[in-house]
């Protein structure tokens, strides 16, 4: 509210002074018609000078930071709380409303009041024409106020983008694994972005201008990222006019956007650098974890339960893992023969199959949810997972616990270049299954006597 006083007095004082001197207005007015003297230049030039007005737009990414925090209706569905919903469009627009002002005015009594020398590289007026004018015509001490007040709104301004990471973070990247457990917690959060911007600082010799470049590119990808999912929803629901409207808006943005990045090509540098960082933590955070169990849960339905139950009651469980394919009598007659004749296993013996489908490898964490079935006479387990061998550990050792038996897995080897097989385990979560599935039951289970079995032939 300072701040914004302070602007308030600044913008209002500039106003009064092109009131009371309205030659200046006319000046501008003949200077203007005297290099474009076509409106339509004149506006093809304000489009293309527009982006330079991007960085007028930050405080957008303060007010989603703060929508959590607003206030609803005890009375609200938990689906669709209308009265925090209207609250947040309330503040939204109170928001865009002030910010849309000052921007407006500012721009105006600054390009009117203030010399063009002023406003080139070195100028007194250049990335600083408000504080121009307060120090200009509300003399020094007034001015320095203001500075002190700017340089504490800019710390409120990354606080606020600092709080919108430490928001977004913990509650994407931990689902895909690429973040350690200590991510979860906002103070070591916070010191991974701190040095990340310590040396950004560094890299870009802590130039303003550049970090203003990124700035403007952030809240503009922000902005418009927003917008088009708005254009998007609006299609979704068939409200033709909203599209079109939000469209026309998002290109607006898409635009401003490339023409930024394009005019001031560091801010794209230091958020890149920014964003590859946070990748490459990730990256390795993501590969060291890669041996974890990632089952959350693992739960098993009634056809499951007693296929289990009923091998089960030979005192040894004996599970051969099969990539499903046809899926026909010939497949899984063929992968118990082989079993058999390699493991020398006794006919009469009961055998599971277990069949782990792949989903979506990005996710890290999951549920698994075990299905049991009959087909062809042969008893099958089946599961959907991301990743192949950590569901099968995680399975081992839940019926390892609920059944108190001792399971034996059977794997076929498979042909190939490890190091391939590897990189196939981290990229999509398959690979050479047998010896990643031993290794996951080995870090979850030290103690040898109680790890489930792990036979390869």
């Amino acid at each position: 509210m300072v701040y914004l006083g302070l602007n308030l007095i600044v913008v209002t004082n500039a106003l009064w002074n092109v009131v009371t001197a309205p030659e200046l207005v006319t000046n501008w007015r003949g200077m203007l018609t005297t290099e474009h003297s076509n409106i339509w230049v004149m506006i093809g030039i304000s489009l293309v000078v527009f982006p330079k007005l991007a960085l007028g737009l930050s405080g957008f990414e303060t007010g989603v930071a703060v929508m959590p925090q607003v206030d609803g209706s005890p009375d609200d569905d938990p689906a669709r709380p209308a009265t925090r919903i209207r609250n947040t469009r309330k503040l939204l627009t109170t928001a865009a409303l002030i910010m849309s002002g000052f921007l407006i005015t500012s721009s105006f009594t600054t390009i009117v009041l203030i010399p063009e020398n002023e406003f080139k590289d070195g100028g007194a007026a250049s990335g600083r024409a408000l504080a121009y004018l307060a120090h200009e015509h509300l003399g020094n001490v007034f001015g320095t106020v203001y500075d002190v007040s700017t340089i504490l709104i800019l710390w409120f301004a990354g606080a606020s983008a600092m709080a919108g990471l430490l928001n977004i973070v913990p509650r994407y990247l931990p689902r895909y694994g690429m973040v350690p457990d200590w991510a979860r917690a906002t103070r070591p959060l916070v010191i991974v972005f701190g040095l990340i911007a310590f040396v950004i600082t560094l890299l870009f010799k802590a130039d303003v201008d550049a970090q203003g470049g990124a700035y403007a590119t952030g809240v503009l990808v922000l902005i418009m990222s927003a917008s088009i999912a708005v254009t998007l929803s609006a299609r979704r629901q068939g409200e033709r006019v909203r599209t079109v409207g939000f469209g026309v808006i998002s290109l607006v943005l898409l635009y401003t956007t490339v023409a930024n990045i394009i005019e001031r090509p560091d801010g794209v540098q230091i958020a890149s650098f920014f964003i590859v960082a946070i990748i490459l933590t990730s990256l390795i955070s993501r590969a060291t974890r890669s041996l974890e169990l990632r089952a959350t849960e693992v739960r098993f339905d009634a056809e499951a339960c007693r296929l289990i139950a009923a091998a089960a009651r030979h005192g040894e469980l004996r599970i051969i893992a099969n990539e499903p394919d046809a899926r026909d009598a010939a497949e899984y007659q063929e992968k118990e023969a082989e079993q058999r004749e390699v493991r020398n296993l006794p006919e009469g013996l009961p055998i599971l199959f277990l069949e782990v489908t792949l989903t979506d490898a990005s996710q890290f964490e999951t549920e698994l949810d075990v299905r049991g079935e009959e087909r062809h006479g042969y008893r099958i387990l089946r599961v959907d997972s991301p990743s192949v061998p950590n569901a099968i550990a995680a399975l081992l050792l839940k019926i390892r616990d609920e059944w108190a038996v001792m399971p034996h897995i059977y794997f076929a080897w498979a042909e190939g270049n490890p190091f391939y097989f590897l990189l196939r385990y981290l990229i999509s979560g398959e690979g050479d299954v047998p010896p990643v599935t031993r290794e996951v039951l080995r870090r979850a289970e030290p103690k040898r006597s109680n790890r489930p079995w792990v036979h390869v032939g």
